[in-house]
């Protein structure tokens, strides 16, 4: 089959199992099976495809039709301009924790020490290594799988960092000038609401925030005041809502300075604040 005419058909059979962005998800999968750029299709569309990637485009897309994320068939997904490995062992990282990375590399000096409390792939402290110069990082997880995908990834990005499984602080020790957390902050009653490729395919374990979606705020926001160096900064990616809630519990744990910032849809993404110590 002709390259435009697979993708055509792909970008049908996509729509056809109600994929939001069927056109995008088509051809992104085309162009990694057959190894080209978004160009292709415009200028070499009539180009023929082989056996095998037309066997293996065909195979993805029934797995895509099936809503499995995009990004557990491709193996991975870009953040910050890197590449970090994904499946369902991790939270596929999203352009919403982009804003939670910013914010902190505004206050990232060189030779700072981080921690980033649930980690998942890594993808927010290697992020922050990547792009500062001389720090030191440890990111920990309850889970000891994404703590294997998460050291994946730093050797993949020729990173030094430290991954720890634990039970939030259970087995931190330390101080930090900086501690950074997306917590799960999804209310357990809304999960069974969300897209079949949050709730299907996301570990469950990165999502449940609790009742109120503020459990792990609860947790993290006084117990941090502990690993923090006096001026050190906590940063917290939170849901849309939750700004009030959890700059209220910030001024309960008498952090200073506290700042809700924006994602760039302009809806509340990252509560940060300063440990007086």
């Amino acid at each position: 089959m002709e390259y435009k005419g697979l993708y055509e058909w792909g970008t049908g059979k996509l729509k056809e199992a109600g994929i939001e962005e069927a056109a995008l998800d088509a051809r992104l999968l085309l162009e990694e099976c057959c190894g080209t750029d978004r160009n292709h299709l415009l200028v070499h569309g009539n180009a023929s495809v082989t056996v095998e990637q037309n066997e293996q485009y065909v195979n993805w897309i029934e797995k895509r039709s099936g809503h499995i994320p995009l990004q557990h068939i491709l193996g991975y997904q870009e953040f910050m301009g890197l590449r970090f490995e994904v499946d369902d062992s991790v939270l596929i990282p999203r352009q919403d924790t982009e804003t939670l990375v910013e914010e902190v590399l505004r206050s990232l000096h060189d030779g700072m020490s981080l921690l980033d409390m649930c980690t998942g792939s890594g993808c927010i402290l290697l992020s922050l290594l990547k792009y500062s110069n001389g720090c030191k990082g440890i990111g920990c997880d309850i889970s000891e799988k994404a703590i294997e995908k998460a050291r994946t990834n730093a050797g993949n990005l020729g990173l030094e960092a430290e991954f720890l499984q634990s039970d939030l602080f259970e087995n931190v020790s330390g101080k930090y000038e900086i501690i950074v957390s997306n917590p799960p902050y999804i209310p357990s009653g809304e999960i069974p609401g969300l897209m079949e490729e949050v709730k299907d395919h996301d570990p469950a374990v990165a999502l449940d925030g609790g009742e109120d979606g503020l459990f792990f705020y609860r947790e993290i926001i006084p117990k941090a005041k502990e690993y923090l160096y006096p001026g050190g900064m906590l940063f917290l990616e939170i849901g849309c809502e939750q700004g009030a809630d959890v700059k209220e519990l910030m001024e309960q744990a008498d952090y200073k300075d506290i700042l809700v910032c924006e994602d760039f849809t302009g809806r509340d993404r990252v509560v940060s604040g300063r440990f007086g110590g």
